[in-house]
């Protein structure tokens, strides 16, 4: 028992994707099977995905694959909702949770347990770096969660506020391990799914960096 919490944000509607983007086919699946897949080891008690505007869509897939489903019915607010809704869900038993976005398959869970790691060794709030640059997963020790609440508004989620509070940051680099790259479009997916077979993370953000 790891006492972490996994929280997989996937309440938007995907507006520019023309909607269904979660459900959208990736290598043989779809885009969050391919997610909840590669958190598949992670070292977490529980994996709760977050839904909204897919909500009835999204459950079964989400519990074949062993995840409880927490709905946001005000997803329609921004990305922070859904942030508040996914620590609502946790455990009481859990002492932190690692937020992980359901359009970005090639995370996993290389990704997740090193921040899981970086709290065990201390860390309060926990977030990824590639390339040296802050993205996606990011761990929140329960602690602090109160002060993401208080401070996190609308679409920007939980950045402005590991921005804003650095002297509790820890950055992880996970380079090696994992790829943010996210899906918008489905120029974006198919473009994702070209890169994804058959080489490695750091071969996808070499031939999409060109």
């Amino acid at each position: 028992m790891s006492g972490v919490s996994a929280v997989v944000l996937a309440a938007g509607a995907g507006s520019r994707f023309g909607g269904g983007k979660l459900l959208a086919p990736f290598r043989g699946r779809t885009l969050i099977e391919a997610t909840l897949e590669g958190l598949r080891g992670a070292p977490v008690d529980e994996t709760i995905v977050v839904v909204g505007a897919e909500g009835e869509r999204l459950r079964s897939v989400s519990a074949a694959h062993g995840a409880r489903v927490a709905v946001n019915r005000a997803w329609a607010e921004g990305m922070s909702t859904s942030v508040r809704a996914g620590f609502d869900a946790c455990s009481p038993r859990s002492h932190a949770a690692v937020v992980v976005l359901g359009d970005q398959p090639l995370v996993g869970a290389g990704a997740v347990g090193r921040l899981v790691g970086a709290f065990e060794d201390g860390a309060r709030m926990a977030v990824a770096t590639y390339d040296g640059e802050m993205r996606n997963p990011a761990l929140f020790a329960r602690e602090v969660w109160p002060l993401l609440e208080r401070e996190m508004s609308g679409d920007r989620g939980a950045r402005a506020v590991l921005r804003r509070h650095p002297e509790l940051v820890t950055e992880v680099p996970c380079d090696d391990v994992a790829d943010p790259a996210d899906v918008d479009t489905v120029e974006d997916l198919r473009r994702l799914e070209e890169l994804a077979a058959p080489w490695s993370c750091g071969a996808i953000r070499q031939r999409r960096d060109r």
